[in-house]
Order: C-alpha cells, then sequence, then structure tokens
C-alpha cells in the first residue's frame, strides 16, 4: 500500500515534478510525463507500459480512491495537499484533482515494434501531427480499433504530452509506439515487414468501402490542411470516405476512425 504524504507548501521541494506543469510540458520532463484524472490514473497503474513514480491527489479525493492506491508498492510516494495548495504548486486549477508523474517506457525501434507483429496486424502510420488533441483522438481510435502499433514520423508532436494523454482517455499509455528517424522511409520500411500502405483523399476513385485490406496493413493518416505528402500518396493504395456535396475534408482523428473501423471489422 503507498504511503499518503500531507503536504502544506507548494514550495515544498519533493513535489518538484508537477510544479508549473503548463510550462514544463512545453519543453519536457527528462524522460518523464504527467497524467491527470482518474481515468488516465487508472490506465497507468493497471495497463500501462509506462510506470508510475509518484502521485499528487487533492486530499478530498483520497478515500475515493483507495482502490488504486493498494497497486501502489510504498516505494512510491502520493502527495496529499490542500486544492488550493495544489492549483498554486501547478500553476492552473486541476479540477479534477489527481497528478501522476510517470516515467516513460524504452519506444522500440520502429522496425523492431513492426517485426514482432503477428501475420495479421493492423498499423497507424502518423505524418505531421502536431495538434495534441487530434493525435489524443487518434490513439483513442487506435486502441479502441485493436491497432496493433503506431509508427509516428520525425514532425509528430509528443503522444505523451499531458493533453494527449488525456484526450486518449489513457490510450496513449498503452498502445505500442516507434518514432521515425527524420530520414527514415516510412513506407519502405512498411513494406519490407509486408504491410501493405493505405491513404485516404476525397479524389481518390475507390471508395474506403469497396477496399479490402491485405492482412498486414497500415493505414497513413497526415495533418489537417496539408494531408499526406504526394511522394506517400503516390506510392500508397489510396481510397476515399465518400462525403455530402460541398465538403470534401474530415477532422483527422474522424476520418481516421472511419477507416480503422474499415480496416479492423469491414474488410477481410
Amino acid at each position: 500500500m503507498a504511503r499518503i504524504i500531507p503536504v502544506e507548501d507548494p514550495a515544498d521541494p519533493r513535489l518538484a515534478a508537477f510544479r508549473q506543469v503548463r510550462e514544463r510540458d512545453l519543453v519536457g520532463r527528462e524522460g518523464c510525463f504527467i497524467a491527470e484524472g482518474e481515468v488516465v490514473l487508472r490506465v497507468l497503474l493497471t495497463r500501462a507500459r509506462h510506470r508510475a513514480e509518484a502521485l499528487l491527489i487533492a486530499d478530498k479525493r483520497v478515500e475515493g480512491l483507495s482502490d488504486l492506491l493498494t497497486l501502489l508498492d510504498d516505494q512510491t510516494p502520493v502527495y496529499s495537499a490542500a486544492q488550493p495548495v495544489m492549483d498554486s504548486l501547478a500553476g492552473f486549477h486541476i479540477h479534477r484533482g489527481i497528478l501522476a508523474v510517470g516515467r516513460r517506457a524504452t519506444e522500440p525501434d520502429a522496425a523492431d515494434l513492426l517485426a514482432g507483429m503477428g501475420e495479421r496486424a493492423l498499423v497507424l502510420a502518423l505524418f505531421g501531427i502536431a495538434n495534441h488533441d487530434n493525435m489524443g483522438g487518434l490513439l483513442r481510435n487506435a486502441a479502441a480499433f485493436g491497432v496493433d502499433g503506431v509508427i509516428l514520423d520525425s514532425t509528430c508532436c509528443d503522444p505523451l504530452y499531458r493533453k494527449a494523454i488525456r484526450v486518449s482517455v489513457g490510450a496513449a499509455l498503452v498502445t505500442p509506439m516507434a518514432r521515425l528517424a527524420p530520414a527514415e522511409d516510412a513506407l519502405a520500411l512498411l513494406a519490407r515487414f509486408g504491410f501493405d500502405a493505405i491513404a485516404l483523399s476525397p479524389r481518390a476513385p475507390t471508395p474506403l468501402a469497396q477496399l479490402v485490406r491485405a492482412p498486414r496493413a497500415a493505414l497513413l493518416l497526415g495533418a489537417e490542411g496539408p494531408g499526406l505528402p504526394g511522394e506517400l500518396l503516390a506510392r500508397a493504395r489510396v481510397a476515399a470516405i465518400p462525403m455530402a456535396p460541398g465538403l470534401d475534408s474530415l477532422n483527422v482523428a474522424t476520418a481516421g476512425g472511419i477507416a480503422l473501423h474499415h480496416l479492423a471489422f469491414g474488410s477481410v
């Protein structure tokens, strides 16, 4: 059972990892990340690939989290503070009353991640996804539709940024991920391991519903606006999501969810 350590001073040096959360998120946390809220904490403590290093909980929330806190050993500190102390420390109102510092697990090499997948596997490959809301939504979809792994190009934002974790409802902590080197050829890597690359374009002649996937398939998605680079589209199988007249685009997380559902359940 974790030790509950009451704290009263926002300047307490033991709480340094929780100080000015927003500002530190922008510059990185040297191998750590911040998770917030009960749902995400439950994922972190029960299913995540990463481990919790410390918790900070509003004193009014401690009793209601007793079942989760029993999962921690006595070497993982759980600090308890009054809400005003917690807010002063973090730099904004923590209305969920729960913060955790997690230690990132070692990220696998992309080739190793792909090589370890089964004969039938589904991968999500992301290019230039810089918006943390979109990243979180995409990772939530990936978990919902049984994606075996996510490949990120070097320009994607951090999937373990606090907001991305929160929007993903903790899926960012569970889904296996690997990041490509800046000059790495994603499609050549996917082809090397037998993955059929599939992209979306409103101008593609093939409707998504008619696309039949290979046993190993990878859905490629790019940033809203510019989308995927032309050289990637030229080397992938491209399908369209039909829409009402006058519209030709969807939010990338929405489009990704539709496509992943089809690839997971609607094609053979």
